[in-house]
């Protein structure tokens, strides 16, 4: 299966667009001040367990979404440009 180009850069973009968002947000939960994250004694909460389970989830489909995007990318520009383009 061949993935057009606009299609291939979408997914590029999704799984770097995936990992800016979720780096941020593993910041932002890791330097929680109000609380929700961390209880009183410093030990992570099922609120940080559950957002951390979260963010790997997401990077991990982000970074197999953008491999399939940076796969086809490549694959379009081995293609002769005669044949990608009577498709």
């Amino acid at each position: 299966m061949k993935l057009s180009r606009p299609v291939s850069w979408f997914l590029l973009a999704f799984g770097v667009w995936s990992w800016l968002i979720w780096i941020t947000f593993v910041k932002n939960l890791w330097q929680d001040a109000s609380g929700l994250a961390f209880d009183d004694a410093g030990d992570p909460t099922g609120y940080f367990w559950v957002h951390l389970a979260l963010a790997v989830t997401s990077f991990a489909l982000g970074t197999a979404i953008g491999v399939l995007g940076l796969r086809g990318i490549r694959a379009l520009r081995r293609t002769p440009p005669s044949e990608s383009m009577s498709q």
